[in-house]
């Protein structure tokens, strides 16, 4: 049996190596004593599952050990996003437990713990439950599961968000790759109940994810582009796994960054909607967001990398959007979690308003700011967990890489050196889960990131 370990967003493992029934049920009644402790025993817990192999059964396991030990759990009639969940956290005052492995492989599942913020739950809550994973638990009265339909109050939220009806003017062509995911039966359900055409493909659950990745990157949403690229004035959506983030494809066929999807939302959710606070971003996100804030008099928060420190930061700061560049996001009045079913309904209203293309956005966003940003990453794998710190030591000391001087250094997750053409900087961060080292670069051209990185490779090999 494998160590249980709740990483940045809950504990995943490989169905029938390490999650198996046995750890199911213990983690079950490891939340179960966690939420007796911290709200008492009318608390009340709810429960669903995505697509994934088993997530069902696994997850009605989990129901009726919390029930056996007294609790009232309300279990999702049918496969459901994350958000959705999430947001029903909050709205029933309930702590959730999801049962997904988000973007990941299609073999693993995990169990993602929400508390009633509608949340990820943070360091000091899974340290919590992990220590009660050896801790006995017994039951202190009869508690009972009951089927729910998690959907109704979180559509009816999200009507209240987005400008669905504006939506329906847009002139553009919508495509939607289901991706097999749980967002089948949501997005498209959105549209469908509001007159909003749209084309799709991949539109039934799959576990296995019709053999590719449930995650809405370019290498795996070949076919969506396609259609877009052979359907004139189209753009393309899709969400992973269990619907938390999201990936646009634009009326030329280009995969549109995170990066520049939140920094537009952001102009779009300040000047068309008058939402007043700060944005909230990641360390590891671009700063083109930066750059996007301090024209329009925003300010910036920046956090370690992972959503739940983008939602604890939320949580705090109340601010017009939240986001991380590998592809979530939520907004002032919706949860503290990211949403990809939101994230596709805003960047259509935001066309709707601006009465302009996804490339109409995206050219006056860098004529906004006045530059334009690259990115990439590279991932050093060490031969041991030993071996971690003293790289990063090693980048902590630098004054200069190659003709570049460090002229900042930021701490918080690993160590972010920025550089004094005032457009680039280097982020090392070790992965948290593994022996290996996560080296994110930007600049304002390509030919600088190919420097950076030959520059970097050289101190890696000092």
């Amino acid at each position: 049996m494998g160590d249980i370990k709740f990483g940045t967003d809950g504990w995943r493992a490989v169905v029938g190596k390490d999650f198996t029934k046995e750890n199911v049920i213990k983690v079950s009644k490891a939340v179960g004593k966690y939420v007796f402790d911290n709200f008492g025993k009318d608390k009340l817990i709810i429960i669903g599952y995505d697509p994934r192999k088993m997530a069902d059964e696994f997850s009605k396991v989990s129901a009726e050990i919390l029930a056996d030990l007294g609790f009232r759990v309300l279990y999702s009639d049918k496969i459901l996003p994350t958000p959705v969940l999430a947001y029903n956290a909050k709205h029933l005052n309930a702590c959730a437990l999801m049962f997904t492995a988000s973007h990941n492989p299609p073999e693993y599942l995990g169990i993602k713990f929400i508390p009633d913020y509608a949340g990820p739950a943070t360091s000091d809550i899974t340290d919590e439950i992990v220590s009660n994973l050896e801790k006995d638990f017994e039951k202190f009265s009869d508690g009972v599961v009951e089927e729910y339909d998690f959907s109704t109050d979180y559509f009816t939220h999200i009507e209240s968000l987005v400008d669905i009806e504006k939506i329906r003017n847009l002139k553009t062509n919508i495509i939607f790759d289901g991706l097999y995911s749980a967002s089948i039966g949501y997005f498209d359900k959105l549209l469908k109940s509001h007159g909003i055409k749209f084309d799709s493909i991949h539109m039934y659950h799959d576990p296995n994810f019709g053999g590719g990745m449930p995650e809405p990157k370019p290498k795996y949403l070949k076919e969506l582009i396609e259609k877009v690229k052979l359907n004139k004035n189209s753009v393309g959506f899709a969400n992973d796994g269990d619907a938390d983030r999201f990936g646009v494809i634009n009326e030329a066929g280009e995969y549109v960054t995170p990066n520049e999807i939140i920094s537009m939302l952001l102009i779009h959710l300040k000047k068309n909607k008058h939402l007043n606070g700060s944005i909230v971003k990641t360390v590891g996100a671009s700063l083109l967001m930066d750059r996007t804030a301090q024209k329009l008099g925003v300010e910036v928060i920046e956090t370690a990398v992972g959503f739940k420190h983008v939602g604890e930061a939320m949580r705090k700061y109340n601010p017009i959007i939240g986001g991380e560049e590998s592809g979530g996001l939520s907004i002032q009045g919706h949860i503290p979690e990211k949403d990809g079913i939101l994230a596709n309904l805003l960047i259509l209203e935001m066309m709707a308003c601006a009465q302009k293309s996804l490339l109409e956005l995206q050219k006056d966003l860098y004529n906004f700011v006045g530059c334009k940003f690259y990115n990439d990453r590279i991932d050093k794998r060490l031969e041991n967990q030993s071996m971690v710190k003293p790289v990063i030591e090693k980048f902590k000391t630098l004054s200069q890489i190659g003709n570049f001087e460090i002229i900042k250094k930021d701490f918080k997750d690993g160590v972010k050196l920025y550089l004094d053409d005032n457009s680039s900087w280097i982020l090392v961060r070790p992965s948290g889960t593994e022996p290996l080292l996560r080296i994110y670069f930007e600049s304002d051209s390509d030919e600088k990131i190919d420097y950076l990185k030959s520059e970097t490779q050289k101190i890696n090999n000092s």
